[in-house]
Parts: C-alpha cells; structure tokens; sequence
C-alpha cells in the first residue's frame, strides 16, 4: 500500500510539473488514455467482449467519475499538492453522506461524528486557500471528491448487476479519454502541443496511476482492509514531501489540523460502514470470466 501511495503521490507530482503547459484536462486525458491502450490491449489478447446490457449505468460511471478525475488535476495544478490530495479525500465522507441520502442507508452515530469531522477538517484545508485567492481551485478540489463518491454508488450498483471490474475500468478509461477532451475542447479551446521534453512526464503519471492501482488492488486483496486504508493515506503525506522539495509548498498549521481530521474522520468511516475511495473501487481487476 506505500508504494501504491508513493506512485499516487508521483502521479500528482508529475501533473504539478506539467501544470504550466496542459489544462487539468488535459491532464486528464493524457492519464485516461495510457490506461485506455492498456486495457484496450488485455481486452484484445483476452479476446475478451465488450458488450454490456448496463449501458446507462456506464454513462453515469463515467460521468461522475470524468468529472472527479478533472476536478482533481486542475486542483493539483492549482494548489499545493497535498492541499489538492487531502480534498479529493474527503470522498469516503460524501459517501457515507449519498449513501444515507441515495440508498436509504442507515446512519449511524459513529459515521455521523465521522462526516462531521472530515467535513470540519474540508473548511480548514480551504481556509488558506480562500485567504490566498485560491477559492475556486479549492471547491474545485472539494467537488473531486464528491464526483469521486458518486462514481462509487454506479461502479456499486454495476457489480451488483454482475458487471466484470475491467469491464467498468475500460469504459471508465474510454469516457475518462473522450470526456477529458470535450471538457478541453469546450473550456479552454485550443490543445497545447506535447513536446518531447513533456513525453516522458506524461507517460510517467500514466502509468504511475495504473501501477498504483494494480498495487491497490494487490493490497486490498491479501491485507486487513481497515489497515491498508490507514496506509492509502500515505499518499497525502508522499505528495507533501514532494510538494516541499520540489516546489517549496509548506502548509500552515491549520491545513495541517484539517489534514489530520480528513485522515482521522475518513478512517472511522471505513471503520463503522467500510466506505472505500474511488480509486479503490475502479482499479482495474481483469480476474473475472464473461
């Protein structure tokens, strides 16, 4: 789980570097499209098929999810790179929060004292970046997680359908590609050009995100769930670090203080309903047969 912390974390690091040349969508979609080609080709060696009666669940999957994926890119490229981490984390919150609103789940005290805390430490993380005119990069960073949640509830809602893991990552990839582009597209019109010098970050935070969650995958599989949880928030500490060395980002204690609450409040979540985050639903686990 460190490492898949640590490839996480250099994930967000190499979109800091690249924050002055791509949008975060096309950030995006550069990320989407190397996982893209990776399952594109297990499916074409698997001679795996690609039909599916849960079209609309897809769509909806996708959506949520493009839009969490965006939201975290331009966060990153935006704030300090912990900042923009410890946001998107607070995904297993607006979890437990859908879940109780969406599914009629019942909430209980513990999960209520957990919301509340996680959501306390959100208004700290968000203090210093309101003070630094970074508002809006800050609610940006804060929506990842919540479209973060709602892609949990479909990918739920598709394995319960029976729908294969890799089947929901490669149509994730796909409008995770094709949304990213559109978004660019739309917003900021004209595509940079991808030069040489950005060839290999680029490839490095795709394929550091896939190798992430393949060892997320592994971790969750042959490990106690509550301590691998502990240990994914790892990557919160790995991108300060990275933060701090490479670009001299120091956060003030109050970021610090809702760090800790993020971190503590979305442990006892896990604890009480097992509200895992969005990259541990979508990682990619091609082990099922059609």
């Amino acid at each position: 789980m460190l490492v898949a912390g640590a490839l996480f974390a250099t994930m967000g690091l190499c979109a800091k570097f690249l924050a002055g040349q791509f949008s975060g969508a096309e950030l995006s979609f550069y990320r989407s499209l190397v996982g893209l080609v990776g399952l594109g080709g297990f499916v074409l060696v698997q001679r795996r098929t690609l039909a599916t009666p849960h079209w609309q669940g897809h769509c909806w999957r996708g959506l949520s999810g493009t839009a969490s994926l965006i939201a975290y890119f331009y966060a990153m490229t935006q704030l300090p790179l912990a900042t923009a981490v410890a946001l998107n984390y607070t995904s297993p919150l607006w979890l437990a929060l859908l879940s109780w609103l969406w599914l009629g789940e019942r909430f209980r005290g513990r999960q209520l004292a957990a919301v509340g805390l996680g959501f306390v430490g959100a208004i700290l993380l968000l203090r210093p970046t309101f003070s630094g005119g970074q508002a809006g990069a800050g609610l940006i960073g804060l929506a990842s997680g919540f479209c973060g949640a709602c892609a949990y509830l479909n990918v739920k809602r598709l394995g319960a359908a029976g729908e294969p893991e890799w089947r929901v990552v490669f149509y994730f990839a796909l409008a995770g590609t094709l949304g990213s582009a559109a978004t660019h597209a739309t917003v900021w019109r004209e595509f940079h050009p991808v030069e040489l010098r950005h060839l290999g970050l680029l490839l490095t935070m795709g394929l550091a995100a896939t190798l992430a969650q393949l060892a997320m995958t592994r971790a969750y599989h042959t490990g106690s769930t509550l301590m691998v949880a502990a240990f994914s928030y790892s990557t919160i500490l790995f991108a300060s670090l990275a933060g701090l060395w490479f670009f001299d980002e120091v956060l003030p204690p109050i970021a610090w203080a809702g760090v800790a609450l993020v971190i503590g409040s979305g442990l006892l979540a896990k604890a009480v309903g097992g509200a895992p985050t969005e990259k541990e639903e979508v990682a990619p686990l091609p082990v099922e047969e059609d």
